[in-house]
């Protein structure tokens, strides 16, 4: 097996899909509901299968990541104003945050980087290319896993068709620059074409936070049905009433396929 192959297996227990947290929102949103008291947050978190952060907080994890058994580490390494969205940018400018080098010595097993294209610019969408393969190519020179997230720029996400279409081939442009895993978004009832338009791994994300547990958990349930390896959930599982219980729920339907109103 390959370093990236070891690595990125280690997100998938027993071969089954995985459940991942993200904590990075402080990034672009600052203190938010769920991630004031950061600490206390993370080592909510010691059942995930891994947890996304910004590197320079993996100081201030606790206890989250010790010992065996503990949840894999996935760094953001790029920084994009389309996720500043208290601010309302809209124009997913991005900059490299850190290498993915700093990052592994900082203790991540696997680095993230979002992409995102049709920006109204051609030499915008180039730049954030420029970016992004550059962030592949360190990786694979280091032998860790590359996740691809794939977000939009604007008001994609208003026309489905559309939006759906910009997904499905970002996520295949993705993988051609280098991504060994993609985290996207749930498109409906089409997701399945997503899926098989890449040749690796897709994770749902959850996006905002939904109405209702059981709104999220059948959000996985229809993303998992579809084909995805997993989900990268969240505002869904940091402002739950209770995280940990939630965290249970989402991996019991993804990972056993439960049905979300059993789980």
């Amino acid at each position: 097996m390959s370093g990236k192959a070891i690595r990125l297996s280690k997100i998938f227990p027993g071969g089954a899909n995985t459940v991942i947290v993200a904590m990075d929102h402080g990034q672009t949103f600052g203190p938010m509901p769920g991630l004031v008291d950061f600490t206390a947050a993370a080592e909510s978190l010691k059942e995930a299968d891994a947890v996304l952060m910004a590197p320079q907080m993996i100081r201030f994890s606790g206890k989250l990541f010790e010992g065996k058994g503990s949840p894999a580490l996935i760094a953001r390494l790029n920084w994009n104003t389309v996720h500043c969205e208290p601010w309302h940018y809209r124009e997913a400018h991005i900059v490299k945050a850190m290498s993915v080098e700093a990052a592994v010595a900082a203790g991540a097993d696997l680095v993230l980087a979002s992409l995102v294209l049709k920006t109204d610019s051609e030499e915008h969408d180039a730049r954030n290319v420029e970016i992004f393969a550059g962030l592949a190519e360190e990786s694979c020179r280091l032998g860790v896993p590359l996740i691809g997230e794939i977000f939009p720029a604007g008001d994609l996400r208003a026309n489905s068709d559309e939006f759906h279409d910009y997904i499905k081939k970002t996520c295949r442009i993705a993988c051609e620059l280098g991504a060994d895993a993609i985290k996207t978004f749930y498109t409906g009832e089409r997701f399945a074409e997503v899926v098989q338009g890449v040749p690796i791994p897709v994770f749902a994300l959850g996006a905002e936070k939904l109405a209702s547990e059981l709104d999220a958990l059948t959000l996985a349930h229809k993303a998992v049905s579809a084909g995805a390896r997993g989900v990268v959930f969240g505002r869904n599982v940091l402002q739950a009433d209770n995280p940990t219980q939630f965290l249970r729920r989402l991996k019991n339907v993804v990972q056993r396929l439960m049905a979300p109103e059993v789980a």
